[in-house]
């Protein structure tokens, strides 16, 4: 292993010109591939907070005892589906519609809104069957009289997720293809550069897995260094939308370093693909 180490440590200096090209062209490749996470990335954190306002609000019959109103909320909190539970007085929804709609605020009349219970639902519960099955439990207790938790609203929401994690899942896999290929195309030049090296080895009596080692530790570290390159021109990016356009989500230590070793191993599955299929032609 420290052999095929030296060895590719060696081509980097033997043509420094298209080890550069390669890791050049590598990390243009992960850039477009690490932007593309960036927009996921965002979208889904949109997506999360639009979600978390999703909220099912029952309103209470007129004439319901306060007692009893408390008595569900306690009852309606211990649902494995609910975060939050407030319920909401008839003062208390004045006060809001007049605070929130103050050009609004003469119609207000006292009475004129119902009390209401407004449940939050907890993450992994909000998507449309769990929102309906809550919708009904609450629709058991007698004294609500209408719920209303926007169904039309939230099948599109879900709906919309699930169309994003689709098409980022086909295009993420895309665009680590198209790296592969990317990655396979420069170690192919690499190998046929040294075709005549490479039968010289092999009529020394080299094995085939001897000859590719060094090869695949060059893809490895072309597609880690590759890596590298394009996370700091995503920061680049990242920053420069935050200061001129919008403020934005970047990657998590964890996200950093999975995508490190995501550009090591397409460097290593690239070299492997090139490597596989033109070795036998030149040894």
């Amino acid at each position: 292993m420290r052999l095929a180490l030296r060895e590719a440590l060696r081509a980097f200096r033997r043509a420094p010109m298209l080890s550069a090209l390669s890791i050049t062209t590598i990390a243009f490749s992960l850039f477009a591939f690490d932007l593309f996470g960036l927009v996921a990335l965002n979208l889904r954190s949109a997506l999360r907070q639009v979600e978390s306002r999703v909220e099912i609000r029952a309103f209470v019959a007129e004439g319901t005892r306060a007692e009893a109103a408390s008595a569900a909320v306690g009852d309606i909190q211990r649902f494995p589906e609910v975060d939050r539970v407030t319920l909401v007085t008839e003062a208390e929804a004045l006060e809001r519609a007049r605070r929130e709609l103050g050009e609004f605020e003469d119609v207000f009349d006292a009475g004129i809104l119902p009390a209401s219970i407004e449940v939050r639902l907890s993450d992994g519960y909000r998507d449309p069957a769990q929102v309906r099955v809550v919708a009904e439990r609450l629709a058991r207790y007698d004294f609500i009289d209408d719920i209303r938790y926007g169904e039309e609203w939230v099948e599109k929401l879900y709906r919309l997720r699930t169309i994003a994690t689709v098409v980022g899942l086909a295009l993420g896999s895309t665009f680590a293809l198209v790296s592969i290929i990317i990655i396979g195309s420069t170690i192919r030049m690499a190998v046929l550069a040294r075709a005549r090296e490479i039968q010289v080895m092999r009529l020394v009596g080299a094995t085939r897995g001897f000859i590719r080692a060094p090869f695949l530790l060059e893809g490895l570290l072309k597609g880690f260094f590759g890596g590298v390159i394009a996370l700091g021109l995503s920061f680049v990016t990242y920053a420069s939308l935050g200061r001129f356009v919008l403020h934005a989500e970047f990657f998590g230590i964890g996200h950093i370093l999975l995508g490190l070793l995501a550009g090591a191993l397409i460097g290593l599955l690239g070299s492997a693909y090139a490597v596989g299929r033109h070795l036998r032609h030149v040894a």
